[in-house]
């Protein structure tokens, strides 16, 4: 029984001593009892082993924070059919749970008097090889090219050293941009908003986070001095961004990590060199998986490990997590065609899918909110929830999508922008951007009211009678004739709705506002995009010769006139300055005159903020 509580005591005080806290009491030491008499020599060996791990535990209990080197143990893992998780999630990764393992080589330094580092390591399960093949063939699909596998084989998930970006993730190569974009938003959401609480592991879960969004959306504002980040800040940073999105994937129940077996941590590089990943057999042999459902021990795992997802296998480690915390199963289930591969042909661009799953936990193909009912008990899936991070896209302004209000308008000022071929991150510093006024209240709640009768698939138009419905939800009264003019055609187009709203007046349901009182913003935003390019303006040059491989970022000065259209808005400036009126009314009204400029990102703002003029200092904002 002496040697059970001994074991008990001792391994109390590993775990305490692990978690960096001190007791709140600590308890005095105690002085060490006399051997019992006739001990076998086996047992006195094992006492003595026993009091100096029991030192080196209390030595760490005594110092004020854990050591960087300590890697917390996963935690005592659920068995399969005991988790809530996905019943697929429970067939992919199976992980079984290690004893705690005190290397001698340790014991040996506190006899020498040499402080104790006690490491802990859990390196994982293997996959079994159908799980893997299932794994590589989802992902890349059967006769993926060499030039796509070397893409998201040699993109690390790092900062950038540019002092103006370094709060930035950088792009090497072109295929992983959605998964590092994604990862960027997240991070942006750390490093603006809660910067004081990096050292809280239960930071990442969004249920801590709603209090902190009430207290910024007052009114406080976050910083732009990104040069003045230090290396931890932002590593903790990128740590709570990976650990609540493998949580999203997981339902919030669970997440799974990728790592690579036998990788030596203070050689990361040299560890990888030579490492083929180039079939599921490759990926089987090297990889392997933990399982969690604590954020506390998924956090420090990630820390522990985060020069490994820095390394140029990191992009592919972090998408293969997210999709195991999901479960392969449900992956598929989530898809509407799944017999094509996540990473699309022939360029291994990340599809819409991979970022959809990151940024609301389901891999679903679709931007609009919910799904779409195409009769015949078949469905489209869309983003099912509110989202912390949101997602806008060039596609929509090209009418070949509809982005749904859930990704437009995300908890936190902070969005995905999608090209043909690119994402990149469009971000704030103050919440209240998202605040709309009465004009846009009304706008939002009419075309919302409008979407969900819209079963074009985004194309904006609406049946007769999905257009009275729109009308009864909305308090919308028109005059018989022009009534009659919208519903003549048999369909009803929301362009011809919203200019025909404009002429109606507020008291029937209407946009007409002479005074403009309902609609002036202004605001500023940022655009970063992470990809590694020449940079063309006055810094271009080091040494008079070698262009400045960096990621770019932009200030944009945003101002969103009251009127749908901007033409119509100057056209009632510059009639109301010519015609030598005393009333100055309007121009009072209308924000500071600046040059209107245009490049495809403005095009991507207007999707989010309609009429919506841009300006900007320096090189064109590039969203390719």
């Amino acid at each position: 029984m002496g040697d059970r509580d001994e074991e008990e005591e001792l391994q109390m005080a590993l775990r305490m001593s692990l978690h960096g806290s001190p007791p709140a009491q600590p308890e005095p030491k105690r002085s060490k009892p006399p051997s019992p008499a006739g001990e076998s020599p086996e047992s006195v060996a094992r006492r003595k082993q026993r009091e100096l791990m029991a030192a080196a535990a209390e030595k760490r209990l005594r110092s004020v924070a854990p050591p960087a080197t300590v890697v917390l143990p996963p935690p005592a893992t659920v068995a399969a059919e005991q988790t809530s998780a996905p019943e697929d999630a429970k067939e992919d990764v199976k992980v079984e749970s290690e004893p705690t393992v005190v290397p001698m080589e340790d014991v040996k330094e506190a006899e020498m008097g040499v402080e104790v580092e006690v490491e802990v390591e859990k390196e994982g399960d293997e996959l079994p090889p159908d799980v893997a093949e299932k794994l590589w063939v989802m992902v890349f699909g059967i006769g993926v090219s060499k030039a796509v596998l070397a893409q998201w084989s040699n993109q690390g998930i790092r900062f950038s050293s540019d002092a103006e970006t370094t709060m930035g993730l950088v792009q090497h190569e072109g295929g992983p941009c959605g998964v590092l974009a994604t990862v960027q938003a997240y991070v942006l959401k750390y490093l603006l908003f809660f910067s004081d609480n990096l050292g809280n592991p239960e930071v990442s879960d969004p249920s801590y986070a709603s209090g902190q969004r009430r207290f910024y959306q007052s009114s406080f504002a976050a910083r732009d001095d990104f040069s003045s980040l230090i290396e931890d800040v932002k590593t903790r940073a990128l740590v709570h961004a990976m650990v609540e999105i493998l949580f999203l994937c997981g339902t919030g129940k669970r997440a799974a990590v990728a790592l690579i077996g036998g990788v030596n941590r203070g050689e990361i590089d040299a560890s990888l060199e030579g490492l083929s990943v180039e079939s599921a057999m490759d990926f089987q042999k090297v990889l392997r998986i933990s399982t969690f459902t604590s954020r506390n021990d998924a956090f420090h795992l990630l820390l522990a490990n985060i020069r490994l997802f820095e390394s140029r296998l990191g992009a592919m480690l972090f998408l293969i997590s997210s999709l195991l915390s999901r479960g392969l199963e449900c992956i598929q289930a989530d898809r509407d065609d799944p017999s094509q591969p996540l990473v699309t042909a022939p360029f291994g661009h990340a599809s819409q899918e991979i970022v959809n799953l990151l940024l609301c936990g389901e891999a679903v193909p679709n931007v609009f909110d919910g799904k779409m009912d195409l009769g015949g008990g078949m469905s489209l899936k869309g983003i099912p929830n509110a989202v912390e991070v949101g997602f806008l896209t060039l596609l929509e302004s090209l009418n070949l999508c509809k982005v749904g209000q859930y990704l437009k308008c995300p908890k936190w000022p902070i969005w995905v922008v999608g090209s043909e071929s690119h994402y990149t991150v469009l971000f704030a510093l103050n919440p209240n951007v998202q605040e709309e006024n009465e004009l846009e209240e009304r706008e939002s709640k009419i075309r919302k009211a409008f979407d969900a009768q819209d079963q074009s698939g985004g194309g904006g138009f609406i049946s007769v009678e999905g257009f009275q419905q729109v009308l009864r939800e909305t308090d919308i009264t028109f005059p018989s004739d022009k009534l009659e003019d919208l519903c003549n055609p048999g369909i009803i187009v929301w362009s011809e709705f919203w200019q025909a709203l404009l002429q109606l007046d507020k008291r029937s349901g209407g946009m007409k506002d002479p005074t403009g009182l309902m609609g002036k913003k202004q605001f500023t935003i940022y655009h970063f995009n992470g990809i590694a390019k020449s940079v063309l303006n006055g810094n271009a040059n080091t040494g008079g010769s070698i262009p400045v491989q960096r990621p770019r970022i932009c200030k944009l000065n945003v101002s969103v006139p009251p009127r749908w259209t901007q033409d119509e808005y100057l056209a009632d400036v510059v009639s109301s300055s010519t015609s030598g009126s005393k009333d100055d009314s309007v121009l009072s009204l209308a924000p500071p005159f600046q040059t209107c400029q245009h490049a495809p990102l403005v095009d991507c703002i207007r999707t989010r903020w309609p009429r919506a003029v841009c300006s900007w200092v320096g090189d064109v904002p590039s969203i390719v």
